[in-house]
């Protein structure tokens, strides 16, 4: 059985100290009986990761929000390595969101390259995929999101796919307060689980996460954790709010009794 995760993406928000009190906050309302039904991960600014690490006791997870595939010592100004975050305290890193191909133009090609790179240093790589609103109108997302997938993972192995998490997050639900459904987020789910079937075979497939992303809140996520093939989410704006994150923890927590 896959256990289930709920990440926190922390996006550009928060100065160090007030990163520090949500870890804290969160922390202090995180219940130890929790960590055999759901993990718990939060995913802070490059500039934080230190600070918070230094909060959490360890039963939380820490993860980044991106990383550069080259090596710790290089002319890549500006860039962070996978072996530096690690050094951290990091456990995860967050690869391919949608904010991050829109704005600062990431392709499939420089995806692939960083979950190879996160693999390579032992962290787990979280790999967003996710349509617009104009290609789920037209009909596109199946085909959309498989070639996203499939050039995300297209030099990834067998022995390594199921340490790899993907996080579909439909990017007309994000920041919308309007979810996908969770029989939508399901459809998509499948098609996911059966992608990787396809390309490695279905033992591995049943290993991997894979989460949902868009407008999840502790009042919807029992809804989308109760479908076969969704394991958690990823989570922005409401990971931000301590009360709100540990309610979701709390909720899958006891979808999971």
């Amino acid at each position: 059985m896959r256990k289930p995760i709920i990440v926190g993406n922390w996006k550009m928000n928060l100065t160090v100290s007030a990163a520090k009190k949500l870890a804290g906050d969160i922390e202090g309302d995180y219940k130890s009986d929790w960590v055999e039904k759901v993990e718990a991960v939060v995913c802070p600014t490059y500039l934080q990761i230190s600070g918070v690490a230094g909060v959490l006791s360890g039963q939380i997870g820490l993860g980044a929000q991106d990383l550069f595939w080259e090596k710790e010592d290089g002319a890549y100004t500006g860039e962070v390595s996978a072996i530096m975050l690690k050094e951290l305290g990091c456990k995860y890193v967050i690869i391919g969101h949608s904010e991050r191909r829109e704005y600062l133009g990431e392709t499939d090609e420089m995806v692939g390259k960083k979950s190879q790179a996160a693999l390579a240093a032992d962290l787990t790589p979280i790999i967003c995929i996710g349509e617009s609103k104009e290609q789920r109108e037209a009909g596109q997302t199946n085909e959309f999101l498989e070639k996203q997938l499939l050039a995300a993972i297209e030099n990834i192995d067998q022995a390594d796919i199921v340490r790899v998490i993907i996080a579909y997050e439909p990017i007309w639900a994000i920041g919308s307060g309007d979810p996908a459904s969770p029989e939508d987020a399901e459809e998509v789910a499948s098609l996911i689980r059966e992608a990787l079937t396809d390309k490695y075979s279905q033992a591995e497939a049943q290993q991997c996460q894979i989460l949902y992303g868009g407008s999840a809140k502790a009042d919807n996520i029992a809804g989308f954790i109760g479908q076969d093939n969704i394991d958690g989410a990823l989570v922005g704006g409401a990971s931000l709010d301590a009360e709100e994150f540990v309610g979701m923890l709390a909720n899958v927590a006891k979808k999971n009794d």
